[in-house]
């Protein structure tokens, strides 16, 4: 029964921390996938990456404890997700260390072309993983080949289905809007404005795309917990509209966030008691208990999660606070 339990407990902290992850590391995709579109000078794309420069390393954290506690709590499905998913993952992997060098490489030198080129990579370290992160939870949510061993037996392109990419779009433009609205309320002045501008016209394509896959979701995959979930997450993301239309920017950025995390939570949902299914047959599926770690783990590591987490919540809010206040490009030196 502990092991049951244990069980149910860390696949609901691993979908918190994946929540928490599209929440905090979404925004910061956006911004970087905006970055060509709102900066129109090197000042002013300079007020953009300021604006996640003291958080966005911050907000990677959650990745990698979302990656370490699946690995710790469920390691038959990390060596499945991973080996399966090598490509794509691997792609995430090395946009999102060429993001982080362009964030630190760029101000190294003076020159034009050198700081294009790192605000492309930065561009591109951004829109992939806002993608393929979409295209990765569309397939754990459809299914994927998995053999009798529960090993994948497919090939990429067969992750390139169409309900999983439609899954990618949908995180790219809710990312996209997340970080726009983002923007509208860590600025000032005109990029606030252009930034609010913005964010209403990216909003109508989220709004369509996101509803087309939640649905879809729900038709494919019904469960009573999760339709309700997806349907909060779609008033919350035309909430999200409203509030920006009316220029209430802070509630425009809860609402955003709102709907990334009741979206994940639904997709977690709607996949439990399974981690990961077999599309060729239900025998092959991972779920919570054949791909769990022994119950002394599982209490190890909720002894730790419950002494740490809170240090970890309280530091990363304490790093918002002090770097609340928005900024103007008048603020940037020439």
């Amino acid at each position: 029964m502990l092991i049951m339990e244990l069980t149910t407990v860390w696949f609901a902290l691993i979908a918190i921390l994946w929540a928490g992850y599209f929440l905090l590391d979404g925004f910061d995709f956006g911004v970087g996938i905006l970055l060509p579109i709102l900066g129109r000078d090197d000042r002013e794309r300079r007020l953009l990456i300021n604006t996640i420069g003291p958080v966005w390393d911050g907000n990677e954290v959650w990745l990698l404890v979302a990656g370490g506690a699946t690995f710790a709590a469920f390691p038959e499905w990390y060596a499945t997700l991973f080996s399966g998913f090598y490509l794509p993952l691997l792609l995430i992997l090395v946009a999102l260390i060429i993001r982080g060098v362009a964030f630190e490489y760029r101000g190294k030198r003076t020159g034009e072309q050198w700081k294009q080129r790192w605000d492309w990579s930065i561009f591109v370290g951004s829109l992939l993983p806002a993608l393929l992160w979409g295209v990765a939870f569309g397939n754990i949510v459809r299914g994927v080949r998995l053999d009798e061993h529960h090993e994948y037996v497919g090939t990429f392109f067969n992750l390139l289905n169409p309900y999983s990419l439609l899954g990618g779009l949908t995180t790219l433009t809710l990312f996209t809007l997340h970080g726009a609205v983002f923007l509208a309320l860590k600025t000032d002045g005109d990029m606030r404005q252009r930034a609010n501008a913005l964010a209403a016209k990216i909003g109508i394509p989220a709004v369509v795309i996101a509803a087309a896959f939640l649905l879809w979701t729900a038709i494919a995959h019904f469960d009573g917990v999760g339709v309700v979930l997806f349907a909060l997450a779609a008033v919350a993301l035309i909430a999200a509209l409203v509030a920006n239309r009316l220029g209430r920017e802070g509630w425009a950025f809860i609402a955003t966030g709102i709907t990334l995390v009741l979206a994940v939570f639904g997709l977690f949902v709607t996949l439990f008691p399974n981690v990961m299914p077999s599309s060729i047959a239900d025998a092959n599926s991972l779920n919570v208990d054949n791909a769990s770690s022994t119950p002394y783990t599982l209490k190890v590591m909720t002894w730790v999660a419950v002494f740490f987490t809170p240090i970890v919540l309280l530091y990363q809010g304490w790093t918002y606070w002090v770097f609340r206040k928005r900024l103007t490009v008048e603020k940037i030196p020439v």
